[in-house]
C-alpha cells in the first residue's frame, strides 16, 4: 500500500483528540472522507486489483462449491462482514479503457438487493422516508427486467414511470426528510434526478438496451445522494468502553492506489473501499485510523490465492495486528454486527455472535455476502481479535 493524503470536508469531518487512544473520532454529520495513496513498491504476489476484475467479469461462469458455500455461511453467522465496505476495483487512469471503465457501473446490477453491494449501502442508510425508498426499490427493480433476453420494457418502463411519478407529486415530502444544512444540495440532487428519469424515459421509449443499465445506475446515484442528505445525525450512542476507541461516525472512501507485478499491460489499479461508520462506527474507525498512521503504507498483499485476498499483518516477527505506541501492546476491537432487527438502543451487538445473543433468525444490516465485501480477520474462536488484518472474497461465492 502507499503513503496517503487525508482531505477533510471544512464543515463536517472536524478531527477531535479527547485521549491519546482517540487518535480520530470524526464528527457526527460526517459524509465522507478521503484518502488518496501513493505507490511505494509493487506486490509481492499476482495483483489484488486485477485478480478482481476478472473474478467480476467472470462471475457467471464460477459455481460455488460445497466448501466455499460452507465457509461464506459459517462466516455470514459468525458477522465477518463487520466492515462491510465494498470494494471496487478498477486500473488507475492512465491505463483505463472503455472496456474496464464501466465494470463499476455494472457491478451493482444483481436483482436481490442482498448481494447487491450498492443496494447494500444504500440500505443500510439509517433513515426512513417512504417516498425516496419506493424510488429506490422501483429503480433496483429494473435489474430483473434486463435479465430478461432482449429486456422486457414493459417492466421497465412501468419502473421508471412509477419513479417519475412519485419525484413528481412528493417532492415535498421527500425533502421534508433532508437534513436542514443539506437541503440545497437534496434540492438540486432531487431536481436532477428528475431530469435523469425524464431522459430515461426517453431511451425506454427508444429500446435502446444498451442504455437503460447506464441510465438505472445514474438515478441510483441520484437516489443514493438524496439518502444520504437524509442522514440528520448518527443513529446512536456508541456505550463505554468503546467510545474511547477511533470511531467512524459517517461513511468514508479510501483510495488504494496498487503496483502490479509481472502484468504487461496493467502497472497499477486503484481499489476503492467504502468504511460504513454508521453501522460498524468502531471497526471502520480503527481502519481509518490504521490508514492514517500509515499503517498499510508499502505493505504487501499478504494471500492472493483466487480465492481470499488478505493482508494487514505486520512484518515484525510474532505480530499478527496493530501494536498501539503507548501502550505497546497489540489494539485490538470487538465483535460489531448491526442487526436488521434493532433493539430500542439501535446498537449494534457487541463482543457476541447472533446465536449467542439469541438472534437466530436475524440478518445483519451489512451482510458478508455482498461481493467485495470487506471483513476483519479474527483469530480462531476469539471474535474480539481483530486487529489490523483484513480480507476479501476474489470470486463470487
Amino acid at each position: 500500500y502507499a503513503r496517503r493524503k487525508s482531505e477533510y470536508c471544512p464543515t463536517d469531518n472536524e478531527i477531535t483528540r479527547t485521549k491519546p487512544r482517540v487518535m480520530m473520532a470524526l464528527s457526527m454529520f460526517a459524509h465522507r472522507v478521503t484518502f488518496d495513496t501513493k505507490p511505494q513498491a509493487k506486490l509481492a504476489r499476482v495483483c489484488v486489483v486485477r485478480r478482481t476484475t476478472l473474478a467480476r467479469v467472470n462471475a457467471s461462469d464460477t459455481g460455488p462449491n460445497s466448501a466455499l458455500t460452507s465457509f461464506t455461511e459459517a462466516v455470514k453467522r459468525f458477522g465477518a462482514g463487520l466492515l462491510a465496505s465494498v470494494i471496487i476495483a478498477r486500473p488507475s487512469t492512465a491505463f483505463q479503457s472503455e472496456t474496464t471503465s464501466v465494470f463499476g457501473d455494472l457491478a451493482g446490477l444483481e436483482a436481490n438487493p442482498v448481494t447487491n453491494a450498492r443496494a447494500l449501502l444504500r440500505n443500510a442508510l439509517p433513515i426512513d422516508n417512504k417516498q425516496i425508498r419506493d424510488v429506490q426499490r422501483k429503480l433496483e427493480s429494473i435489474s430483473d427486467d434486463l435479465r430478461v433476453p432482449g429486456v422486457r420494457f414493459s417492466g421497465v418502463e412501468s419502473s421508471v414511470s412509477g419513479a417519475y411519478k412519485i419525484v413528481s407529486i412528493d417532492t415535498a415530502k421527500i425533502l421534508a426528510s433532508v437534513a436542514p444544512e443539506k437541503l440545497n444540495d437534496g434540492k438540486s440532487a432531487l431536481a436532477q434526478l428528475q431530469r435523469e428519469l425524464e431522459d430515461f424515459k426517453v431511451i425506454v421509449n427508444n429500446k435502446d438496451k444498451q442504455e437503460v443499465p447506464y441510465a438505472q445506475q445514474r438515478a441510483l446515484a441520484l437516489v443514493g445522494q438524496i439518502e444520504e442528505d437524509m442522514v440528520k445525525e448518527f443513529p446512536f450512542t456508541i456505550p463505554s468502553p468503546y467510545e474511547a476507541a477511533p470511531l467512524l461516525k459517517g461513511r468514508a472512501t479510501v483510495e488504494v492506489e496498487v503496483k502490479v507485478k509481472d502484468n504487461a499491460s496493467l502497472d497499477t489499479g486503484i481499489m476503492t473501499i467504502i468504511l460504513d461508520g454508521y453501522n460498524a462506527p468502531v471497526t471502520a474507525g480503527n481502519f481509518v485510523d490504521l490508514v492514517q498512521r500509515g499503517f498499510y503504507d508499502g505493505m504487501d498483499i499478504q494471500r492472493s490465492d483466487g480465492f481470499v485476498i488478505q493482508s494487514g499483518k505486520p512484518t515484525a516477527k510474532g505480530q499478527d495486528g496493530f501494536i498501539d505506541p503507548i501502550s505497546r501492546k497489540e489494539r485490538t476491537i470487538p465483535l460489531e454486527i448491526m442487526p436488521k432487527m434493532k433493539d430500542k438502543d439501535g446498537l449494534p451487538v457487541y463482543e457476541f455472535t447472533f446465536e449467542d445473543v439469541g438472534k437466530y433468525r436475524d440478518e445483519p444490516v451489512l451482510p458478508f455476502n455482498a461481493f467485495g465485501t470487506l471483513a476483519m480477520a479474527r483469530r480462531e474462536a476469539e471474535p474480539n481479535s481483530a486487529s489490523s488484518q483484513f480480507f476479501f472474497f476474489a470470486k463470487r461465492v
